[in-house]
C-alpha cells in the first residue's frame, strides 16, 4: 500500500450520543430503518419502527445504555476510537473512523482525510466484523460507498474480507479464551454470536437454495458460504475449538439479541436457564461477533446473562472481553494492512 496516497477508514456500527432517550430514539430510528437491518418494504418498516418500536424501546434501550456508559462515553466508541488512535501509529497511513449509524458518519470521515491528505485516491475501508451479514458488513459497506459517491472524487476503493476464519484473527481470539479458560473449572465454553432472521441468510444466499435447503447446509460446501453467517460462525468456533483442543461436549454455540420469531437458534438467553439443569454450573462466554465490547456484550450478556444463568442454579459465569485493543489484535490487524489479498477491489463506484 502506498502511504502516501491511500487512506484507511475503520468503519463499527456506532452509539447514542447519550444514554438518554431522545439520542436513544434517535439512533434507533436511523438503526432500524436500514432497510438491510429490518427488510420490510418501506411504509410498513416505518410504521413498524417510527410509530410501534422505536416510542417503547428507547426508555428500556436508554437505561440499559446508562449501566454500560462511561465517563469518556459508550464503551464502543471509546475503544474503536482506542484502536484507530493506537493503529495509525503502527500503520503509517492516514486514518479516520466513521459509524454506520451516528457519528462520525463517513462523509465526515473522507472530509477529514481529503483535508489533511488531498492527495489520497485509495480508500481502504475495513468494517469491523469478523462474519458476513446483511445487516453488519454489508451495510457497512454500502454506506460508506455511498458517502464515497457524494465525495466527487473518483477513488479506488478497497475492502476488507471478512475474516471469520483468517489465522490472526482466530489467534488472538483463542489467546484471549485460554487466558481464561486455563483458570480451569469450567463446565463449558459459550460462544454467543449476534442473531438473524433466517430470512436475511436466505436472502443472503446467491444460489437461492442452498442456506437452510438441508440440515447440514453449514457443512456443505457451496459459494453461499461466502455470505453465509451461519457458516462463517460455526467455522470461528471450530477454528477456535481445535487451536484451544476443546472437546466438543466442552462448546456451545447460541445467538442473542433477536427480535421476535424466526431469528436463528438455539438462543442465548434460553440456553443460559436451561444450562444450569443440564448440569453446566459452570460457564466461560465469548462473544465473537464483536471485536469491541458494546451494548450487546456488556449489558445484554455480562449484566443480564450471568444474571439469568445464576439464577437458574449456575454457580460461576466469566464472560471474556472482546479483542479491543489487545496487542495481539492490534498487530494482527497492522499485519493485515499489508496484505493485498485480504482486500477486494468493490464495485459500483
Amino acid at each position: 500500500m502506498n502511504n502516501e496516497t491511500t487512506g484507511l477508514i475503520i468503519v463499527n456500527l456506532g452509539t447514542p450520543e447519550k444514554p438518554e432517550a431522545p439520542e436513544v430514539k434517535k439512533y434507533l430510528d436511523e438503526f432500524l430503518m436500514d432497510s438491510r437491518v429490518i427488510d420490510y418494504p418501506y411504509l410498513f418498516r416505518l410504521v413498524l419502527v417510527k410509530g410501534l418500536i422505536t416510542p417503547k424501546r428507547s426508555k428500556l434501550s436508554a437505561a440499559a445504555y446508562r449501566t454500560v456508559w462511561t465517563d469518556r462515553g459508550s464503551p464502543l466508541t471509546v475503544i474503536t476510537n482506542d484502536f484507530g488512535k493506537i493503529l495509525k501509529d503502527k500503520v503509517g497511513m492516514p486514518l479516520e473512523i466513521a459509524m454506520r449509524y451516528g457519528n462520525p458518519t463517513p462523509v465526515f470521515a473522507i472530509n477529514q482525510l481529503l483535508a489533511m491528505h488531498p492527495g489520497i485516491n485509495t480508500l481502504m475501508v475495513a468494517p469491523m466484523y469478523p462474519h458476513y451479514a446483511m445487516s453488519s458488513y454489508e451495510t457497512a459497506l454500502e454506506y460508506v460507498k455511498e458517502a464515497i459517491k457524494k465525495a466527487g472524487k473518483p477513488f479506488t476503493v478497497k475492502a476488507l474480507k471478512p475474516f471469520y476464519n483468517e489465522p490472526g484473527y482466530i489467534a488472538a481470539l483463542a489467546d484471549k479464551i485460554k487466558a481464561q479458560w486455563d483458570k480451569g473449572g469450567y463446565d463449558a465454553l459459550l460462544f454467543s454470536y449476534h442473531g438473524l432472521p433466517v430470512r436475511h441468510l436466505k436472502k443472503s444466499d446467491p444460489t437461492g437454495k442452498h442456506c437452510y435447503g438441508s440440515a447440514d447446509c453449514c457443512e456443505v460446501k457451496s459459494v453461499a458460504w461466502d455470505t453465509c453467517y451461519k457458516h462463517q460462525v460455526k467455522t470461528t468456533t471450530r477454528l477456535v475449538k481445535e487451536r484451544l483442543n476443546l472437546p466438543d461436549n466442552k462448546v456451545v454455540i447460541t445467538f442473542q439479541s433477536r427480535l421476535g420469531g424466526g431469528w436463528i437458534e438455539p438462543f442465548t438467553d434460553i440456553r443460559l436457564a436451561e444450562m444450569p439443569k443440564e448440569g453446566i454450573k459452570k460457564l466461560l462466554v465469548v462473544c465473537p461477533a464483536f471485536v469491541a465490547d458494546c451494548l450487546e456484550t456488556l449489558e445484554e450478556i455480562k449484566d443480564r446473562g450471568r444474571h439469568t444463568f445464576m439464577e437458574a442454579g449456575g454457580e460461576v459465569f466469566d464472560y471474556v472481553p472482546c479483542l479491543n485493543t489487545d496487542a495481539e489484535w492490534v498487530d494482527t490487524f497492522v499485519g493485515w494492512c499489508r496484505e493485498e489479498e485480504l482486500w477486494v477491489m468493490s464495485d459500483g463506484l
